[in-house]
């Protein structure tokens, strides 16, 4: 097929030989089978802003780190060229939490190379070697829903103790292969330790798996592995094979008031004085 033009940076600079097909095209990206040599791989090319199905981006961006106060400044102000350098940091989330993630056991798609916003990694295939389907396109039977529930619960835990928090995960964000699910998709992925979201994001990834591998396997409707699992990592008890009972029981008791409003005013001076920091720099 004929080479997009943002492919075509790729093909230059010899990292792309050619394009076979487009695999699919998503909420943030079009996704493209491509030849590299001797490996078939995949190129994802990620949409403009206002194309894209994350219309609350905030939720997903706060906390995360900027390379310098003046491309902080820059975002923060909606500049062109902090439009230019927010759009950036979205498509490299992706790439540094697939490195991360691979490194702590987390079964996703390798990552070969990022170029002119374009994220060349690896091709999740099946055993004939085709693209992988998603976990959504294959008929599950009880033992398997169940099977694919814990691997997936399992790499949840994995990805918290590596510090992250996928954000989006469901049936259309995970692969099968001939080993099980592959978790793809992580522009939008958090930094559980620096993002207020963080909690309710995981709970939700995890009621969206209970509910789609609920419609197979009934019971896992009642489980609540979310809370469970952020309350171990918020205790420091979690590890990548702690056990889980997928059953919660919150602890309750009386809230210390001043404490809450200690934290709150402490919130308070702290952003008075980076507001006024950002004001200082602006005058320089």
């Amino acid at each position: 097929m004929k080479t997009p033009s943002r492919i075509q940076p790729l093909v230059t600079d010899g990292l792309v030989d050619g394009v076979i097909r487009q695999l699919m095209s998503g909420k943030e990206a079009m996704v493209y089978v491509v030849q590299c040599g001797d490996a078939v791989c995949c190129a994802k090319v990620y949409k403009e802003a206002n194309k894209r199905g994350f219309h609350n981006a905030v939720d997903y961006t706060e906390g995360r780190k900027t390379r310098n106060s003046r491309q902080a400044r820059a975002m923060a102000k909606g500049s062109r060229y902090g439009r230019q350098e927010q759009e950036a940091a979205w498509q490299r989330t992706e790439v540094d939490a697939l490195h991360r993630l691979a490194a702590a056991g987390v079964r996703v798609p390798t990552p070969y190379d990022f170029h002119e916003g374009v994220l060349l990694m690896e091709l999740v295939t099946d055993e004939d070697g085709e693209p992988a389907p998603r976990l959504n396109d294959i008929a599950l039977s009880e033992e398997d829903a169940r099977r694919y529930h814990a691997d997936l619960v399992r790499q949840v835990v994995r990805m918290l103790c590596a510090g992250i928090v996928h954000g989006d995960l469901s049936e259309y964000n995970v692969l099968v292969d001939c080993d099980g699910p592959v978790i793809i998709d992580l522009p939008q992925a958090i930094d559980a330790a620096a993002n207020n979201n963080a909690r309710r994001m995981l709970e939700r990834d995890v009621a969206n798996l209970a509910a789609y591998f609920g419609q197979f396997a009934p019971d896992l409707l009642n489980t609540d592995y979310g809370s469970e699992i952020w309350a171990l990592y918020e205790s420091g008890q979690l590890q990548p094979e702690s056990a889980l009972s997928g059953v919660f029981k919150a602890e309750r008791g009386d809230a210390d008031v001043d404490e809450v409003m200690q934290v709150i005013e402490a919130a308070r001076r702290e952003d008075a004085a980076r507001q006024a920091g950002r004001a200082a720099a602006d005058n320089d």
